[in-house]
């Protein structure tokens, strides 16, 4: 058996060249293992990244996350595209970024379909809609909200994350479900909550943890979250389905791809790697304080997935007209 004490001595020697080229250059291919993330460090995505690499240390000798931010994550699937198909490069990425921006950008560093193989998907979360105090007290239910929008249309807001993002084409389709013009104002980040407490918009649509802290201290209300159930975290808040939009159910998820030549063999026990962590009691708990649920499919299921959100937005954002300042 060669061991790594064993291996280290004959690389020192120079023996390991002549005897095992292979071996040479498997091991150094597998010195180093990246997790790319679109983001900047700190974010939900960046956490579940990092809860990743921390539990998956048997998976290779040295594992790290590679934060690549920019263009709403696009810069980080573009590197990956160009990495070593080896199983040593992988990206955490939002659906958005596979599903939706290919619909929304004309000209991608990618091709969701042919530069990638799908691993598994790690957790997903539903959205939440909340009105803050520029929308009157009585304004309570979602159809309450429509109405109030219809009759002000000055006012009728909504700030999400990112423009061109799920987030933002769930208020595209309440918009059209609820026949009013709705106003989008992306703020790259969290930041739409502030202007919402302040009452500078009307409403919000993030992440259901993205807002939670606020609907709890009562600077915000809650309307309606896009899941298929209620959030035990909001039990007393319904779906947009029980609030009469069913249209406007939706799930943002995280998910694991690794570039598209990457051996089978590899994609399958990466894949084996990460559910038996995903399924664990404690990466659970921790996935339960961001608002997020633990969700680990097969290569296959995730690869449906994905078609299936992305023939789901297609329509969506083509008949919002959207397009892109960048």
């Amino acid at each position: 058996m060669i061991t790594k004490r064993s291996l280290l001595s004959l690389a020192c020697t120079g023996g390991l060249a002549a005897i095992f080229p292979d071996a040479i250059r498997t091991a150094a291919a597998e010195a180093v293992s990246r997790m790319l993330v679109g983001f900047g460090a700190g974010g939900a995505i960046d956490v579940v990244a990092r809860m990743l690499v921390e539990g998956m240390k048997d998976y290779a000798p040295s594992f790290i996350v590679d934060n690549r931010p920019g263009a709403g994550g696009r810069l980080a699937l573009g590197a990956l595209k160009n990495s070593p198909s080896d199983g040593t490069a992988m990206i955490l990425t939002p659906a958005s970024c596979v599903a939706v921006f290919p619909h929304v950008y004309k000209s991608l560093r990618y091709d969701a379909f042919k530069d990638f193989a799908p691993v598994t998907t790690v957790c997903s979360f539903p959205f939440l809609i909340t009105v803050g105090p520029l929308v009157p007290a009585d304004v309570r239910t979602l159809a309450d909200f429509v109405k109030w929008c219809a009759a002000n249309p000055k006012q009728a807001t909504y700030g999400t994350a990112a423009a061109g993002s799920m987030l933002h084409f769930t208020g595209v389709s309440l918009a059209k479900a609820g026949r009013f013009e709705f106003v989008h104002l992306p703020y790259g980040g969290p930041g739409g909550i502030q202007d919402l407490i302040g009452g500078r918009i009307a409403a919000t649509i993030y992440p259901i943890g993205t807002a939670l802290p606020h609907v709890q201290s009562g600077a915000v209300r809650a309307l309606a979250t896009t899941g298929a159930r209620r959030s035990p975290l909001l039990a007393d808040v319904p779906t947009v389905q029980e609030a009469g939009y069913p249209a406007l159910e939706a799930n943002e998820w995280f998910g694991v791809f690794v570039p598209a030549n990457t051996p089978a063999e590899t994609v399958t026990r990466l894949n084996g790697a990460i559910r038996a962590l995903v399924n664990t009691d404690a990466f659970k708990a921790a996935l339960a304080k961001l608002a997020v649920d633990p969700v680990a499919e097969t290569p296959k299921e995730f690869a449906q997935l994905v078609k299936s959100d992305f023939d789901r937005w297609g329509p969506i954002v083509q008949a919002s007209g959207f397009t892109p300042e960048d």
